[in-house]
């Protein structure tokens, strides 16, 4: 049987194919997927504990949330999930204490595991009581791609678009944010303190 509500969380900095395989199975387990995106706001500083990872760098966050909803949601339509069957959130995981004000603590909480980060997630949810499945744990070089591959490959100038949705592709090349990772515009907030994310 189907769960009512479920959610999924991440970054998202640069939406791939892996990302598709994670959101997809998570929407096979409720009849509503709510898509939680982390790093919201580029302005607010990260928790002392959470400080000092590569994932809170500017360079490893260049795309904003309306950037990245706009990817997910012409991505999860054009792959068959019709519009009214989810929606996409800000979800502060850098601050547990706020999450309940961005989804809902009935769902169950979807998520994935191949690294450390992914069982910080899932004990950050546990500790607040919330429900989660864990869909599958794989190792790092079980990986399809990941984000910061997706955007090397694009600041490189190297091939790129067979591992992304091809509407983040047409978004990338439409937006001019493929000149952006090669340096050649200035981030959206380039002032802004770094931004933190799982």
């Amino acid at each position: 049987m189907k769960e009512q509500l479920g959610v999924i969380t991440g970054r998202f900095q640069g939406l791939h194919l892996g990302h598709m395989e994670y959101l997809l199975a998570a929407a096979e387990r409720c009849e509503h997927l709510i898509v939680g995106l982390t790093n919201f706001s580029p302005w607010e500083e990260a928790p002392a504990a959470l400080q000092g990872l590569k994932r809170l760098e500017a360079d490893a966050n260049p795309f904003t949330f309306y950037e990245r909803m706009v990817m997910l949601r012409d991505s999860l339509m054009e792959a068959g999930l019709p519009r009214e069957r989810f929606d996409i959130v800000p979800f502060p995981i850098e601050h547990p204490e706020r999450i309940s004000h961005f989804a809902p603590p009935e769902a169950i909480y979807f998520m994935t595991i191949y690294d450390q980060w992914g069982e910080h997630k899932k004990k950050v949810l546990e500790d607040l009581g919330l429900r989660t499945e864990v869909m599958w744990v794989r190792t790092d070089s079980q990986r399809l791609t990941s984000g910061t591959e997706i955007r090397r490959l694009i600041a490189q100038g190297e091939p790129w678009t067979h591992l992304v949705p091809p509407a983040v592709r047409r978004y990338l090349d439409g937006h001019d944010l493929v000149r952006r990772l090669q340096g050649g515009t200035d981030r959206v907030c380039p002032d802004a303190a770094p931004i933190f994310s799982p």
